[in-house]
């Protein structure tokens, strides 16, 4: 059990890392902040980690990212909107990419794109202006949404399930 859960927390690291990494480092800067795929690995995160892991990996690995590049006055939205985005994935199956998973993208996508219009509204105190923004949150979820599929299927193909979470 002990082992399990220490093998839990390094992918868990591991992912965070690479939210950070492919949120902050490769991305597409915009009027507001920037475009980014780092939602996809938060996506794959929540379709193999427990969601208290899960959560972690996409509250943290985005707050990591907006705090280290200039935009922390982001980092408290995007640490509710990654983590509530993990929310509709599921890990219970034998694959990654299943009609649940990929179904699951888009209230993911709705989530991250009307949690950061609703956030920008708020902080901005403006309600029109943070459509602008709307476009590059679509973008980014797209983006991230084809990722997520093709690392997926390249997963599921070589039963990387089985090997990472199985011990095998």
């Amino acid at each position: 059990m002990k082992k399990q859960k220490i093998k839990l927390m390094c992918l868990a690291g591991v992912f965070t890392a690479l939210v950070y990494v492919f949120t902050a480092y490769l991305h597409i800067p915009s009027h507001t902040g920037y475009t980014h795929v780092g939602d996809g690995f938060i996506y794959l995160a929540a379709c193999l980690l427990p969601l208290p892991y899960a959560a972690f990996v996409g509250a943290v690995g985005a707050l990591l990212a907006d705090c280290l590049t200039g935009f922390a006055i982001w980092a408290p939205g995007s640490v509710i909107i990654k983590a509530v985005a993990v929310l509709f994935f599921v890990r219970k199956s034998e694959k990654i990419i299943t009609l649940r998973n990929a179904l699951a993208l888009l209230p993911a996508s709705a989530v991250c794109i009307g949690g950061y219009y609703l956030y920008e509204a708020i902080i901005t105190g403006n309600f029109v202006a943070p459509i602008a923004g709307i476009p590059g949150y679509i973008t980014q979820s797209v983006l991230s949404s084809i990722l997520f599929v093709v690392l997926g299927l390249a997963l599921d193909k070589i039963k990387a399930k089985d090997h990472i979470l199985g011990g095998k």
